[in-house]
């Protein structure tokens, strides 16, 4: 016999149906906790090589956890990690760039792979260093931010042209090697690379936001 539109199914209650439903959010939340890609490790589970690198990177400037992302991907690799981090320890605290315009380049990256977990650890990092919110605000929306200072507009068409044009005009890398030399381009070039590097790391892991209060990135259309 066919179900009338708006009838109960013979048999069912609602004490049934949210049994149902209960055990429906049960399965999900089970498959959920299943699909957590590089779970953290326990420090029991740390093999020596694996050890001396989460001691590395827990000591200042960086104060890092092995079991936060992107590092308990990279303790997977711990051939690699210290590459990585030794890469990282350079790009962030030694370039020829001030923070403000570091980390606006790692904002533009993490806003080219709308990387979540990227934008909100970076977005307070660049207000600290000086970068104006309205700036960092228009890049999130995926717009060019007005009001912007000399260097951050020479960084900002560099970053873009990079990403989106796939290739740099005279233009912008004459504003790039007046602004920032050969070596600044490179360090730029660096940090986005890198970025670009922690990006997928960070999707593949499928990292969200580092719930710090940093409103998440729009998802733009492509």
């Amino acid at each position: 016999m066919r179900k009338r539109p708006g009838t109960s199914i013979p048999g069912t209650s609602i004490l049934g149906a949210g049994m149902l439903a209960a055990l429906a959010f049960s399965a999900q939340a089970a498959h959920s906790e299943d699909a957590v890609r590089f779970a953290p490790l326990e420090a029991e589970e740390l093999s020596p090589a694996q050890k001396a690198w989460a001691d590395m990177i827990s000591a200042p400037p960086r104060n890092a956890k092995f079991t936060a992302p992107p590092y308990r991907a990279y303790i997977r690799n711990p051939d690699l990690a210290p590459k990585l981090s030794n890469l990282s320890e350079y790009l962030r605290w030694n370039t020829s760039l001030p923070a403000r315009l570091s980390e606006m380049a790692i904002l533009i990256t993490a806003r080219h792979w709308t990387a979540q977990y990227e934008w909100s650890a970076h977005y307070p990092l660049a207000m600290k260093g000086g970068l104006d919110p309205k700036v960092a605000d228009a890049i999130a929306k995926g717009t060019r931010p007005e009001g912007m200072k000399d260097d951050e507009a020479a960084l900002y068409d560099l970053g873009i042209a990079l990403y989106h044009d796939r290739k740099v005009s005279d233009a912008v890398y004459k504003a790039a090697q007046q602004t920032f030399g050969e070596r600044g381009i490179m360090d730029i070039i660096g940090i986005m690379g890198y970025y670009d590097l922690v990006s997928m790391t960070l999707i593949t892991m499928q990292a969200g936001s580092a719930n710090n209060g940093v409103a998440p990135l729009p998802v733009l259309e492509k």
